[in-house]
């Protein structure tokens, strides 16, 4: 949720076939209620201009490729509260989504200079180069790769000087928890990074087999 702007490790080899049917192991870091801490730059020109930021999940539906749950930036400059907003997530499991986003005025070639920012993607490049990926089998694989857009604010108004119209590309590890993402948003700062670690603070959310949004 950045502010509003008015100006125009080597990972495990990848198996390149894929039945369509791919789906991942459950990962227990990736469950619903669980949370993460971290922080997001603002500005990829003043890298000390950090907001920090609290993430929960609030459901998962891996078969699906879905995922949702809440984002809180705190110490925000112009809002006289933490900003707490709704967001909704898809999973690159090749299944239900591909590494192009094919909306949110992302473009292929937007796709990929995001995604190659990470580089747990290099050993990926390739082939979604050719189809997006739609080939690989990443059931496997010890990253997984998001994008996370937020639907609205939950706590204040529209008016409050941030803005939800682009979207996050999402690194997710593992191994450890950690998460890293970029946010996109054609009328925003490039590259905003996102960085978050797993906590441990307590689980609170819901598990389903498919979810829609009222």
């Amino acid at each position: 949720m950045p502010v509003r702007v008015l100006e125009n490790a080597a990972p495990s080899q990848v198996s390149g076939a894929n039945s369509g049917q791919s789906s991942f192991q459950f990962c227990s870091l990736l469950g619903a209620g669980q949370a993460f801490s971290g922080t997001q730059n603002v500005s990829s020109l003043q890298k000390d201009e950090a907001w920090r930021v609290n993430v929960r999940i609030q459901g998962c539906d891996l078969e699906h490729g879905y995922l949702c749950g809440t984002m809180e930036a705190l110490n925000v400059p112009m809002a006289d509260t933490p900003v707490v907003t709704f967001w909704e997530g898809e999973i690159v499991d090749t299944k239900n989504y591909t590494f192009f986003t094919g909306k949110w005025e992302a473009t292929p070639e937007d796709d990929i200079r995001h995604w190659t920012k990470f580089p747990s993607f290099s050993p990926l490049l390739a082939q979604v180069e050719v189809d997006g990926g739609k080939t690989l089998d990443l059931s496997n694989y010890p990253y997984i790769f998001m994008r996370w857009k937020e639907q609205y604010f939950v706590n204040v108004g529209t008016d409050c000087g941030l803005t939800i119209a682009g979207f996050y590309y999402v690194c997710f590890s593992c191994s450890d928890g950690s998460i890293s993402g970029f946010y996109y948003d054609p009328n925003s700062s490039p590259f905003q990074k996102l960085e978050l670690k797993s906590t441990n603070d307590g689980r609170s959310g819901f598990s389903f087999s498919s979810y829609e949004l009222q």
